[in-house]
């Protein structure tokens, strides 16, 4: 993704954290702040260090990346949001990824029911 569709600051992060708006499923936990006037989401991905080693936690932004890419068309545009991993995260398959990230964006409304 471009950096414009990215969340790196740390104040960025922590004005999306003190919203308090999240959703969770057992492998991802998402968190939104509503930006009216953006014309395009952004988002910033945290794998914590409960994941595994630097391979392992790569391993798991690629997939949340990808999976991301391919659903951009779908998702709501005029937010902030993060996707935490959690450590359930670690070693599921591309497929499960997608299904599982899927099932956390739709529960947190950024992606349309089906």
């Amino acid at each position: 993704m471009r950096k414009s569709y990215r969340i790196k600051k740390e104040s960025e992060f922590q004005t999306v954290f003190e919203t308090r708006n999240s959703i969770a499923n057992r492998q991802f936990v998402i968190y939104k702040l509503a930006k009216p006037k953006q014309p395009h989401f952004r988002v910033g991905i945290s794998v914590g260090k409960k994941i595994g080693n630097a391979v392992h936690r790569n391993w798991v932004k690629r997939r949340i990346r990808q999976t991301l890419l391919e659903v951009k068309p779908m998702l709501q545009q005029d937010v902030d949001f993060l996707v935490i991993a959690r450590p359930a995260a670690d070693g599921l398959s591309m497929a499960d990824t997608k299904q599982n990230l899927l099932h956390a964006l739709r529960l947190a409304k950024l992606l349309p029911e089906e």
